[in-house]
């Protein structure tokens, strides 16, 4: 990493963001900062409640808790450089903190869709086969699953970020993008991306089509059991037990499937615009999705709402 740092020209990128509307760039600001609040606030409230609480010392509360974590994870590495953005004239990033914000921000995102898969999985097991669910999810089970979502999408993270990062960088400096995404990074390079090509479009497959695939099947079970099961209250109670699930899954996917699969405009207006529209759905993706994980699964889930409210309780009777 070191060598691609002394051998190419560019010490230090400019991050386009919101530099064509500076009008915008207060409006953003608060917005942005409000909902990272709310990401921390949030998040951090479904950590705390489902490690305090030993009735949430389950697979499910024990995938969630790692889902918030990953959130503010992934937030942290972003936001912060969006909001000085936002307030800077000059919009510049190092060398090295673009690897690793890029790092960051791939290794989160892989392992968020893995981790959804298998939050996927555990719903199955819990609906279709609620008798041997202790058996099969038991906790040495559910730790190397979430552990293996980590591992995976960290992997993947360091190769593709190396593999981007090592490239040559021959003048233009300007990532046309709130952070160093490596698509807008990878514009600036002076050498063939073939390469870096294939290997995007192999991890894709592995962390977007197969994860969508198979939480596709999970939940064609699911339904398919909930369907058959005689009582209406019955019904409702299995439906609820993985509606907060599937609903972050259609937020999350669609928001990726949006904004790499809508058409793109021709003209040189439309481009502009198309430019700005691209921008905010990917600044959507990044904040707003981790904002809205713990407002769903907290309004869904009785448990969550009941420890919350035990611990206001608490903290007003030592007060």
């Amino acid at each position: 990493m070191a060598s691609s740092n002394w051998t190419s020209p560019v010490v230090e990128f400019i991050l386009g963001g919101l530099s064509a509307h500076p009008k915008l760039e207060k409006t953003f600001f608060v917005l942005i900062l409000l909902m990272y609040l709310v990401i921390l606030l949030g998040n951090g409230i479904l950590i705390l409640v489902t490690t305090v609480d030993s009735r949430l010392h389950t697979p499910m509360y024990f995938f969630l808790g790692n889902l918030s974590f990953l959130d503010i994870c992934y937030t942290t590495s972003s936001v912060p450089l969006i909001l000085n953005s936002f307030l800077t004239p000059r919009k510049t990033i190092s060398f090295s903190a673009c690897t690793v914000q890029m790092f960051l921000s791939f290794a989160m995102g892989a392992t968020e869709c893995v981790l959804l898969s298998m939050m996927a999985f555990d719903r199955y097991v819990a609906i279709c086969n609620p008798l041997r669910y202790p058996v099969v999810m038991n906790k040495t089970v559910y730790v190397a699953m979430a552990a293996s979502s980590w591992a995976a999408g960290i992997t993947n993270s360091v190769v593709q970020t190396s593999q981007a990062m090592r490239l040559p960088f021959c003048g233009d400096n300007v990532i046309n993008h709130f952070t160093c995404e490596i698509l807008a990074v990878l514009k600036l390079t002076c050498a063939d991306i073939s390469i870096n090509v294939v290997s995007m479009v192999v991890a894709n497959m592995f962390f977007l089509a197969i994860p969508v695939l198979f939480i596709f099947v999970s939940y064609v079970f699911i339904i398919a059991t909930i369907l058959w099961i005689p009582s209406a209250e019955g019904r409702k109670k299995a439906y609820s037990t993985c509606s907060a699930h599937l609903t972050v899954v259609v937020i999350f996917y669609g928001t990726i499937l949006f904004m790499y699969g809508k058409p793109k405009s021709k003209d040189l207006l439309g481009a502009d615009k198309q430019d700005l529209s691209d921008k905010l759905i990917s600044l959507f993706y990044g904040v707003v999705t981790p904002m809205l994980n713990p407002i769903i699964y907290s309004l869904r889930n009785k448990d969550v709402k009941a420890t919350v409210k035990n611990l206001l309780s608490q903290r007003r009777l030592t007060e």
